[in-house]
Order: C-alpha cells, then sequence, then structure tokens
C-alpha cells in the first residue's frame, strides 16, 4: 500500500523584516570584504518602525560608512518613498530609505575568539592552525526531486517569492510592495513529490488595490506560470493575502531580526539544522562556512549517483582544526555502502575550517549574493555560489569504486 503524506515549506522575499535584516548585515560583510579579505565580521541588525540598529563584532582595516551601506540596501530592496512616483498608488509604509534613523552598536571581536581562529600559536592552544570561530554542528542535505538537487517545495517556494519581487521591481504591478511569504505544500507518495496541495501568498500591497483585483492578478500572473502544470490539479488550494488586507508591512508591522530565517535559507525544513544563522558572518565562522561546506558535499554525493538522498552532519571545537565528527545519512537511499560513501567523501573532501575556505574561495564579497530565497539551490552564479557544483562527483565514484 502506498505511504502518502504532506509536506510544506515556506519562503519570504527581502522586504520581509528579518529578510531586510540579513540583507543589510552581508551587505556590511561585502563592504568590509571588499576592502580587507582578512575581516572578521559578525554583523546583526534589527529594524523596528524607521530604525535601523547595527549590533555585534568586527574586526577590519576597511574604512566605509556603514548607514550609507545600509541605505543602500533598503533602497535595492524597494523601501524607498519615491518607489510609488507616477504611479496611482501611495507608498504608505514608515520605514524608508530617504528617512531612516541609524544606531551603530558594532564592537570588535574577542582577543580570545581571535587567538582560538587565528592561525598562529598562543598561549594554550596548543597548535598554529586556523581553528574553528565556534563550536556547534551544521548540516548539508540534496536530493533528487528537483534540477538543483533541492527539495520540491522549498525549491517552488522559492521560486514564487522570486517572481513577485521580479513583478514588482519590474513594475508590472506597481502596487505591490517589498514585504511578502510564499508557502508550498506537496503530497509525497512513497517519497516521491507527486502534486501541490496548497499554496499560499501573502503580499504587502498599496491601500487602493481590492483585495480581488489583488488576487486575482497574482493568481493569473504568479501561480498559474511558475507552479508546474502537472502538480497542480482541481483539488490544490490557492490562497492569496488570506487576511484581507496587508498594507501595514516590513519593519513598521513588525521588528526584524539577523538569523531569524534559518529554515527559510536552507532546506524548508527537509533537511536538519543545526541552528546557526548565515547572514553577517565571515566565513571563519563554521555556522556559515562548514553549511556551505556541507552542502557541496551532500549535492555531490547526490550527482554522483552513490545516493537518492544525502545529509552530512559535521561538528566543531571552538579553536580546533579538524571537526569533531563528520556523519554521512543517506536514508536508506544509497547505492554502495553507507560506510564507503563517508569514508570517500573524508579521503575527496577536507574539512579543517581553512581548507574549507580555500576550497570554496570563500574570502571574497559574494554574500549579498546569497542573502535572499536560499543559500542552496541557487545555481545562478556557480562562479560565486561555489558549493552548488557538482565537480567532485567523479572523484566521489572513484573514490568508492
Amino acid at each position: 500500500m502506498a505511504s502518502s503524506y504532506i509536506f510544506s515549506s515556506e519562503s519570504v522575499t527581502e522586504g520581509h523584516p528579518d529578510k531586510v535584516c540579513d540583507t543589510v548585515s552581508d551587505a556590511i560583510l561585502d563592504a568590509c570584504f571588499e576592502q580587507d579579505t582578512a575581516s572578521r565580521v559578525a554583523c546583526e541588525t534589527m529594524v523596528k518602525d524607521n530604525m535601523v540598529i547595527l549590533g555585534g563584532e568586527i574586526t577590519t582595516n576597511a574604512k566605509f560608512d556603514h548607514r550609507d551601506v545600509a541605505k543602500k540596501a533598503l533602497e535595492d530592496i524597494g523601501y524607498s518613498q519615491s518607489y510609488a512616483e507616477g504611479t496611482d498608488y501611495t507608498y504608505e509604509c514608515a520605514f524608508a530609505s530617504e528617512t531612516f534613523h541609524f544606531q551603530n552598536l558594532l564592537g570588535q571581536q574577542s582577543v580570545d575568539i581571535k587567538q582560538g581562529v587565528d592561525a598562529e600559536e598562543a598561549a594554550d592552544k596548543g597548535h598554529a592552525e586556523q581553528g574553528a570561530g565556534d563550536q556547534g554542528i551544521m548540516f548539508g542535505y540534496a536530493c533528487q526531486e528537483t534540477e538543483a538537487l533541492m527539495p520540491a517545495p522549498i525549491a517552488l517556494s522559492h521560486k514564487l517569492g522570486q517572481e513577485i519581487t521580479r513583478l514588482r521591481k519590474d513594475r508590472v504591478h506597481t502596487w505591490l510592495r517589498p514585504d511578502s511569504k510564499t508557502q508550498v505544500s506537496m503530497e509525497y507518495v512513497d517519497g516521491k513529490p507527486q502534486r501541490v496541495t496548497a499554496v499560499v501568498v501573502s503580499t504587502m500591497h498599496a491601500r487602493e488595490i481590492s483585495t480581488k483585483d489583488l488576487q486575482d492578478a497574482l493568481k493569473k500572473d504568479l501561480i498559474l506560470p511558475n507552479v508546474p502544470e502537472e502538480w497542480i490539479t482541481d483539488e490544490t488550494e490557492v490562497l492569496i493575502n488570506p487576511t484581507g488586507l496587508f498594507v501595514i508591512g516590513g519593519p513598521e508591522g513588525d521588528c526584524g531580526l539577523t538569523g531569524r530565517k534559518i529554515i527559510v535559507d536552507t532546506y524548508g525544513g527537509m533537511g536538519r539544522h543545526g541552528g546557526g544563522a548565515f547572514s553577517g558572518k565571515d566565513p571563519s565562522k563554521v555556522d556559515r562556512s562548514a553549511a556551505y561546506m556541507s552542502r557541496w558535499v551532500a549535492k555531490n554525493v547526490v550527482a554522483a549517483g552513490l545516493a537518492e538522498r544525502c545529509e552530512l552532519q559535521l561538528a566543531y571545537a571552538i579553536g580546533h582544526p579538524q571537526p569533531v565528527s563528520v556523519r554521512v545519512d543517506t536514508f536508506g537511499t544509497n547505492t554502495v555502502d553507507e560506510s564507503k560513501i563517508e569514508t570517500a567523501v573524508q579521503q575527496v573532501f577536507s574539512f579543517k575550517p581553512a581548507d574549507i575556505v580555500s576550497q570554496l574561495n570563500l574570502l571574497r564579497p559574494i554574500y549579498r549574493q546569497t542573502t535572499n530565497y536560499g543559500h542552496f539551490g541557487r545555481e545562478d552564479n556557480l562562479d560565486a555560489l561555489t558549493w552548488e557544483r557538482t565537480d567532485k562527483a567523479e572523484d566521489l565514484k572513484s573514490a568508492v569504486s
């Protein structure tokens, strides 16, 4: 008898308050790396009403105006009073790049953490290698459900989020505003995605557009062109702005913080998560770099045909130059013995923090590109998003043969 269940994943656009914070934090990180690739950055952002607050620890030789970087980020997202100029719609959001208040509470990285991370000897450290920037566990995941080897519900949720942003920025619908959320529910039969059971879209909008007109426009221009026809049935439920009104949005409607959308950033809940956020952190922080590494490994395992699904877990101790554990889980979908895959993974890849940085070429101002619509499954720029390459698949095949 067939086994059936429904799994749901959500995405949010760059105008969601939490994603505004991720965007600003990654913009600050890139501004540091543009001048000083030895920067140590842990930048947190909070937004509320018309306020942007930076906090955290940064050690860098880069010189720039932090407020200007934040302002440019808000403009790029679309939080600007000029957005409605020349249209029949008003911009009512209190949060705007022209008028926001700004507070910078950034300090410097702890010298205790610095000595653990730096590739040099220090008192009681016991070695001269670069150590992990923190303790913790990180996961990477890949599966055969989509061409990008991502779970179908999160991939489709991201696609809808990207497309509603395109409709707004290309001014196809000038009543759209930056804060939007998407969600897709998928029925699985015997572990395979079969059909979409529900699509949910909630988007901030100008007051002048009626709910009915908004729903009709987004069903026609967003849902139908972007949800594969073979996954839509007569029973698929489509819910667009189910509250009936979403004029008050963005940081005016909800406080935002960096790092609160970690499931959106990864696998939509399909793969496990170690709990560490990505945005605003330089790659000495294994929360970010080792999660990217884990995705690279898992994706290559699946691309090599060694398993239909693969999850890699890494664990680190702060200041220590080697992971304390490496585990492969293929959920019974492996085509060769799982222990052979785990051995091959450790032969082909190095999991030292310094080696992760060099293998993935992470000391570059690439992070603003990662912030929105998932850090994984994006194959639009493999020169930057190196962890999405499948360039080690043949090496893995050779290692298990």
